[in-house]
């Protein structure tokens, strides 16, 4: 038996990224379970099993695109599916250093998974419902988390406890790998690119050079940075609205989603809800009223993952753009907004600690750092089209 549907296929790449959310983020959430086991008291030890994470994050997305040169997208999907699998030793690790890997080798699929959504979108659909399914997958993640924010304590009294739980969505991650391996998966030059020729034109080199992906990532890498924050120093800076965020992330995805259907320009959009973001973080960072917190939390949950679909949709609409093309864009799109929010989160914290553990100076930077989705729109190219 063959899946050769295309929405099956996406249903495949869609579950198995929610599922590596809550893999992720049900691990973080149980950490405390997790160092107790262990008997670790360190947060400094805590700290470096996100930060294997975040280092899997940065080497995962750069080296994507040559994964895909060696083994195809189909088998490069499948390695990351399987690396995902990996995290079934978190819960049963014997030792700290077990865990780590597991944590590490985990993080390192879910980065080669995000880069892999662009050549599968590509090969399946036609243009014209790229914008849709791109939007799917860019909610997959908060999907993810939200289920398990708001349900693994119904969870764990289903399976029986944190442990088990993990072990269910490290299970179910398997099945989906096993299942992956039944999609029929023809070359690229069937659907996107009439010869070979063209397939390797475009080399890592290519992308380093390109002036497009470095406006593109940075764009991109300010909001990356604030939204790590956020979920990282904000509730210890006592701002505790950071989970409104996710909720309307998703509410936020739908309507970008509906909007792209009928609005082909994808500029308009990114900057108007660039200029919000600016403007939520800002009330977000610096009021003292509760409930302009949370309104500022709604809203910004909202309009950062408005523009998403639009944004990811960018490059599928370049001239000349085929599979390995689009790989090599979003590798680096991904590993340089990791890497300068991967910065910016350690300048972040050194601000606190230099200003006695003021956080005025970090929200400062982040607020302005958050501007550049604004920014960067008028940079960026303008590639959708007037509809006749």
């Amino acid at each position: 038996m063959k899946i050769t549907h295309k929405y099956l296929v996406e249903g495949l790449v869609f579950t198995s990224y929610v599922l590596f959310a809550m893999a992720w983020v049900g691990g973080t959430a149980s950490m405390n379970s997790i160092m107790a086991s262990m008997h670790i008291e360190s947060f400094a030890s805590a700290s470096l099993i996100s930060g294997a994470v975040t280092l899997a994050k940065i080497v995962g997305t750069f080296a994507a695109a040559y994964l895909t040169l060696k083994f195809g997208v189909k088998y490069a999907f499948l390695v990351a599916a399987l690396l995902i699998v990996t995290g079934i030793m978190t819960p049963y690790a014997p030792n700290y250093e077990l865990l780590l890997v597991s944590r590490f080798l985990m993080g390192l699929g879910g980065a080669f998974m995000i880069v892999y959504f662009n050549p599968i979108v590509m090969h399946w659909f036609a243009p014209e419902e790229r914008p849709v399914i791109n939007g799917l997958n860019a909610v997959a993640f908060n999907i993810g988390t939200a289920i398990v924010l708001w349900g693994m304590p119904s969870i764990n009294a289903i399976t029986g406890g944190w442990q088990h739980s993990l072990l269910a969505f490290s299970l179910a991650s398997l099945a989906l790998a096993l299942l992956w391996l039944l999609v029929k998966f023809e070359s690229f030059q069937h659907h996107n690119q009439s010869s070979t020729q063209e397939q390797s034109l475009y080399s890592y080199w290519d992308g380093i050079k390109d002036p497009f992906n470095w406006t593109y990532a940075l764009t991109y890498s300010g909001l990356l940075s604030f939204y790590i924050c956020l979920f990282t120093f904000y509730p210890q800076a006592g701002i505790s609205q950071s989970k409104w965020v996710i909720g309307f992330g998703i509410v936020g995805t739908v309507a970008g989603i509906l909007y792209s259907r009928k609005e082909p320009m994808r500029l308009p959009i990114i900057r108007l809800s660039g200029l919000l973001i600016f403007l939520t973080v800002l009330g977000l960072s610096f009021s003292s009223s509760p409930w302009i917190q949370t309104l500022c939390a709604i809203v910004l949950g909202f309009c950062i993952f408005l523009p998403v679909t639009a944004l990811v949709t960018i490059p599928h609409e370049l001239p000349q753009m085929n599979g390995q093309k689009i790989t090599v864009i979003f590798s680096l799109f991904w590993s340089i907004s990791y890497l300068v929010s991967t910065f910016v989160l350690w300048i972040f914290g050194k601000l606190v600690d230099i200003n006695q553990g003021s956080y005025f100076a970090s929200f400062v930077l982040i607020t302005l750092l958050s501007t550049t989705v604004f920014i960067g729109s008028y940079f960026l190219p303008e590639t959708g089209r007037v509809k006749e």
